[in-house]
């Protein structure tokens, strides 16, 4: 078991963080332990393919031109060096809870209720993502949308019904989410047993002149493609052996889609003559070897795709938040339950809103831009707290990442390059969630203090 700082094992702990835990706590029933390397590696690859791959190569080519095959490798080592960070930090936790308790454990209250926020904002702002995305799928088969009011009626129905869903029961939402879940990987497996057969009919495209700042926003963004597989991580309470499993799983899951992020570039990219003229690059290149009806297709898959991700996140992100509340890191409200439908409703209706006002304001790549920023800060975190519980635990039983002291500071390095990329709009948001971050942590230890004899800060 991981000790931590008498701070973190007052009364207030949740139960579900057994830092300290009370005899009476840990006789409660526990999770079963039924999750297997492989059916992690799933995790792992269900939580990374997700929507950007169906607008970012003409993101990347409009960059970097043909060299954009390239910054996926790199970003690739970028994410597995902190995935090693997360392997290592992971597999000295046997509880639920993923980067937020990493951060707790390791820097205290206060840190871990920041990445709480951090983490919701990374949600937020991918479904708002993948909300316009789809959009811009949609205008294959309805021009109207690109213009702002139909545009704002879709997002509407689009996040009003996903939510109404799941606000209904917890039941109707994963039934709804597990119908999508293989079919955003059917039109990307057709796109590119299909396409390399076509590549090189483009020519030499259309020359693009890279910049040191060209390369650096092209591997941001792509860290919102490679990202996301920390949500693996959470359910570390019901993997049947954590420690050995984590670091596989994750490596494994970065393999497999680094090979799939590159054939789908490399397809885009052979195809068509200039893949950065267009929004919907894979529906275009579709229609270049397989004519109109195979534009059809890839934008129904894309379509099918983006609604299954948005399904899945409105189902586990409002829980997220509900979890926080639980363990009165958040403020009490967000766990509210339902009396008839016993959901979080009042985290599904947060969230709602939220995503929908982001897909509103901003567009795909400004969504991007500002998830990709928010999930690095978590991942600098992450590489920190593998520093900190080092020197607080050198002989915790745990995977040891070699060289993962260097590899700790290149990763909080990485991130903080790529961080420099943001623009004044990201950065304004940022602030304000550290900001609220910070009253809410004032809040709680306020709140702490008023029931405790003892102020754990």
């Amino acid at each position: 078991m991981l000790a931590v700082r008498p701070e973190d094992t007052q009364a207030t702990e949740p139960p579900s963080l057994s830092f300290g835990a009370s005899t009476a706590r840990q006789a409660r029933p526990e999770l079963v332990r039924a999750i297997g390397r492989w059916s992690l590696t799933g995790l792992v690859l269900n939580s990374i393919i997700g929507s950007g791959i169906f607008g970012l190569p003409s993101l990347v080519a409009g960059l970097l031109g043909r060299a954009g095959i390239y910054a996926y490798f790199i970003a690739a080592v970028g994410i597995g060096v902190i995935m090693g960070c997360f392997a290592e930090v992971a597999s000295q936790f046997r509880e639920a809870g993923g980067p937020y308790l990493y951060a707790r454990a390791a820097f205290g209250r206060l840190m871990g209720i920041q990445m709480g926020w951090l983490a919701w904002l990374v949600r937020l702002s991918a479904s708002a993502a993948a909300a316009n995305l789809f959009t811009v799928y949609l205008a294959e088969f309805w021009p109207r949308v690109r213009e702002p009011l139909p545009r704002a009626a879709v997002l509407t129905v689009l996040v009003g019904i996903l939510a109404a869903v799941n606000y209904r029961g917890v039941a109707r939402g994963a039934q709804f989410s597990s119908a999508f879940a293989v079919a955003k990987l059917v039109p990307l497996a057709v796109f590119i047993a299909v396409g390399i057969f076509f590549v090189g009919q483009a020519g030499p495209g259309v020359p693009v002149a890279t910049t040191a700042g060209g390369w650096l926003e092209a591997i941001l963004v792509l860290i919102f493609a490679f990202g996301g597989f920390e949500a693996a991580m959470m359910p570390m309470a019901e993997a049947k052996d954590p420690r050995r499993d984590a670091p596989f799983a994750l490596f494994m899951g970065l393999l497999i889609c680094a090979v799939v992020y590159t054939l789908v570039q490399w397809v885009v990219q052979g195809v068509l003559p200039s893949a950065a003229g267009t929004d919907r690059p894979l529906a275009a290149a579709a229609r270049q070897f397989l004519g109109p009806p195979g534009a059809v297709l890839l934008t129904l898959g894309a379509l099918i795709s983006l609604y299954g991700y948005l399904g899945g996140q409105t189902l586990n992100a409002p829980r997220l938040i509900y979890a926080f509340a639980e363990r009165e890191d958040f403020p009490a409200f967000f766990a509210t339950v339902h009396p008839r439908f016993r959901t979080p409703h009042v985290s599904i209706v947060a969230f709602a809103v939220l995503v929908w006002a982001l897909a509103v304001v901003g567009n795909f790549r400004w969504n991007v831009m500002l998830s990709a920023v928010a999930r690095l800060f978590t991942y600098s975190l992450v590489c920190g707290a593998l520093l900190v519980l080092r020197r607080k635990q050198p002989d915790a039983v745990a995977f040891r990442l070699p060289f993962g002291t260097a590899l700790a500071v290149l990763g909080i390095a990485f991130s903080l390059a790529l961080v420099s990329r943001m623009g004044r709009s990201e950065l304004l948001i940022l602030l304000a969630t550290a900001v609220v971050a910070l009253l809410n942590w004032s809040w709680v230890r306020r709140r702490v203090s008023d029931t405790s004899s003892r102020s754990p800060y």
